[in-house]
């Protein structure tokens, strides 16, 4: 199709940036997609599309895809520190989700979806990320870490938690950075338990566990959480000191925690991390914009970050086709999605987060709740779920 909107390079090709890209080239926009891995991230843990973002994907043409992915957990058992069960339960009592509504996927089936939906139509570049931003009258000069050098009308910042293009324009990242108390690693590891389509969750004061079986697979998602007082900034980009760090914090622990922790050791595609949101008063700047995890990261413990992508990307890309200029767009992008973003952060205090207490009395609360929940009548989401009614954007 003819552009004539302008360029725009979006950095990052997760989530928000695929979304972003389709939404952009669909309102007649040239895009550019950079990202530093050298190809579409698979794998991954299973991830929440909820509420607002399942009409995204709707208007997207993409939901029979993704419900053809649907993994449909049946049932997630706790497990007290000696590996006894607390309580199992349906897994939309905890999570706020609307069972036959909501779907769950696994991350890397998501972003395949997503690229597959736009790679035909805008230009990825793998393997090289965003180094230099040089805003002016007229547009952005970006110099690349591969060295090459181009100019571009906007940037979209759709490079998660620990964004290049926000550090590049708004400052360094503890300046947005509201850390929650926890690390977390994710791996997968062989399915010696026998589960199917269920997840296991074994808790002890400060330290969690989970194992997910999606469908009948030979292989289980593993995960460990566990509380620290401040992030290990040093370690971000030191796998062998993450790896060590984790192991430590579950040194003593029994049930399987020594076999996920040797798994988690082996893994050649561990995923460690902090729980924390990205708060800052303004998502834009001059002609660059954030989105996502980028923009205002609501953590995993709210299970709404992926939606709150494909959301943003929805919003930004309408506001900047249907406004007469990149000003006037950006200012409609954060007066209409910065309320439903913000109320889905403060979700944090009320759905997984009280999954993994710090204190045994805090423990003993989750788990006389959780064995309430076993006679609750079904759940019918959270309102911060869909509290946004999606504009239907011609531009």
């Amino acid at each position: 199709m003819a552009t004539t909107k302008g360029t725009v390079l979006v950095s990052g090709a997760s989530i928000a940036g695929p979304a972003v890209a389709y939404w952009l080239h669909r309102h007649g926009f040239a895009v550019t997609v950079v990202e530093k891995a050298t190809g579409v991230r698979g794998g991954g843990y299973p991830i929440d599309v909820r509420g607002t973002a399942l009409e995204v994907t709707r208007r997207m043409g993409l939901l029979p895809q993704l419900q053809e992915a649907h993994i449909e957990s049946r049932r997630l058992t706790f497990l007290d520190a000696d590996g006894s069960t607390v309580a199992a339960v349906r897994p939309e009592a905890v999570t706020g989700g609307v069972e036959g509504s909501d779907l769950e996927v696994r991350r890397g089936d998501l972003t395949s979806v997503l690229y597959r939906a736009v790679a035909d139509d805008v230009e990825f570049v793998f393997d090289d990320s965003v180094d230099v931003l040089t805003q002016h009258e007229h547009g952005v000069d970006v110099t690349f870490r591969s060295g090459a050098h181009r100019g571009f009308d906007l940037v979209v910042g759709a490079d998660g938690l620990h964004s290049r293009t926000r550090e590049l324009v708004f400052g360094p990242e503890q300046r947005f950075h509201h850390y929650l108390g926890y690390c977390f690693a994710g791996f997968t590891m062989p399915n010696g338990f026998g589960l199917s389509h269920e997840g296991m969750l074994w808790s002890t004061p400060g330290r969690g566990a989970a194992l997910y079986a999606v469908r009948d697979s030979d292989e289980l998602h593993g995960f460990l959480i566990f509380a620290r007082p401040d992030p290990p900034y040093d370690a971000f980009r030191d796998p062998a000191a993450q790896r060590d760090l984790v192991a430590a914090a579950f040194a003593d622990d029994g049930w399987e925690i020594p076999t996920m922790v040797a798994a988690m050791r082996d893994a050649d595609d561990l995923f460690f991390d902090v729980v924390s949101q990205i708060r800052q008063p303004r998502w834009t700047s001059g002609r660059v914009a954030l989105v996502g995890d980028a923009a205002a990261a609501p953590s995993f413990l709210t299970g709404q970050g992926s939606s709150l992508a494909l959301v943003g990307a929805y919003m930004l890309a309408g506001t900047l086709a249907t406004h007469r200029d990149h000003t006037a767009a950006f200012a409609a992008y954060e007066r209409d999605t910065r309320a439903f973003v913000e109320l889905n952060q403060a979700q944090v205090g009320k759905g997984a987060a009280a999954l993994f207490p710090v204190t045994a009395e805090d423990l003993a609360r989750r788990n006389e709740r959780l064995r309430g929940l076993t006679s609750l009548p079904p759940q019918t989401g959270r309102p911060a779920h869909t509290a946004l009614a999606l504009p239907a954007f011609q531009g």
